[in-house]
């Protein structure tokens, strides 16, 4: 798959491929986005670095690397605020299907409070954990929050996890080359990252919260 990867890189299906993927995936969370923005950047750094003749050429592939993360951004927020707007319209409906789950009931009032308190980091933390990008999105609009409260959160979160992503690819396909290695090595710290955003979005509130 790398090998199919690297050559998709110069052209322009990989970023329709990226960008399908990251959109969709807030509606569908099994979507590997991630893992497949990862990879196609180790794809893409390891042949530029084998292009040049090594890992030396600390800029090989930067130009790409710039475009997959912008893609994979601009996906994102294009996928947030789909959601959001058809959990807006339908808040009814999206409504019942969380208060279905004791999760997504709990993160929905977190996030709430959250955004009421100034909280929008939340929205960037929970870019990273497991679907936590869904119920961030579709909570704001089931609660009908502005988007002038929720887009700017999103975008960052979006630039944020897009970077972080493409930033282990570049990383692990410089150092490592386009092997199975250098993918292995960025898909551990990706799942760092998002065992440590899940343990943060659902970790207990503040104690002063709790008491009232």
């Amino acid at each position: 798959m790398l090998e199919q990867l690297g050559a998709l890189a110069g052209s322009p299906w990989i970023y329709v491929i990226v960008g399908l993927s990251v959109l969709l995936d807030v509606f569908l969370p099994v979507l590997p986005s991630g893992l497949l923005v990862v990879t196609a950047a180790t794809a893409a750094a390891g042949s530029a670095a084998d292009a040049v003749g090594g890992a030396a050429q600390g800029h090989a592939g930067f130009p790409e690397m710039f475009a997959l993360a912008m893609c994979a951004a601009t996906a994102s927020v294009l996928g947030d605020m789909v959601a959001y707007r058809l959990a807006w319209r339908g808040g009814d409906r999206f409504d019942r299907a969380m208060a279905r789950s004791r999760r997504l009931t709990a993160a929905q009032e977190k996030l709430g409070t959250a955004l009421l308190r100034g909280g929008g980091p939340l929205v960037v933390v929970a870019r990273f954990a497991p679907a936590g990008r869904s119920v961030v999105s579709l909570g704001a609009g089931v609660m009908h929050r502005r988007v002038a409260e929720f887009l700017p959160w999103s975008a960052l979160a979006g630039l944020t996890w897009a970077a972080y992503s493409v930033s282990l690819g570049y990383f692990g396909g410089q150092w490592l080359g386009a092997s199975w290695l250098g993918t292995a090595v960025s898909f551990l710290a990706l799942f760092a990252a998002g065992a440590g955003a899940a343990f943060v979005v659902r970790r207990p509130g503040e104690p002063e919260a709790q008491a009232q």
